[in-house]
């Protein structure tokens, strides 16, 4: 599992009428409190989705999600994480 493969379950999901309308949603202008973030256009319900898929995706590929710039990928980083400790697998300890 990999990151990269993260990305691409969320890209094939992306909707480019919600990348478009979440800048401004989440005030992501010029001098605004998240200016420079980047949409991909994914809905939370199908980031869980996927961050369920992935919550065995070791923790070195989870970094790099919260590393992106885009706001999405970020987000599922932080669901896998959650289902992580949810699921209390062998990889929990890695995470508390």
């Amino acid at each position: 599992m990999a990151a990269t493969e993260v990305k691409a379950e969320l890209q094939a999901v992306r909707n480019p009428a919600k990348a478009a309308f979440y800048p401004r949603f989440f005030k992501a202008g010029k001098g605004e409190y998240a200016e420079g973030d980047r949409f991909v256009g994914v809905v939370v319900p199908e980031q869980r989705r996927i961050a369920k898929r992935f919550h065995r995706l070791p923790l070195s590929e989870v970094r790099k999600l919260l590393r992106s710039p885009f706001h999405e990928y970020r987000n599922t980083a932080l669901l896998i994480l959650a289902e992580k400790v949810r699921r209390g697998d062998e990889t929990t300890a890695e995470v508390v």
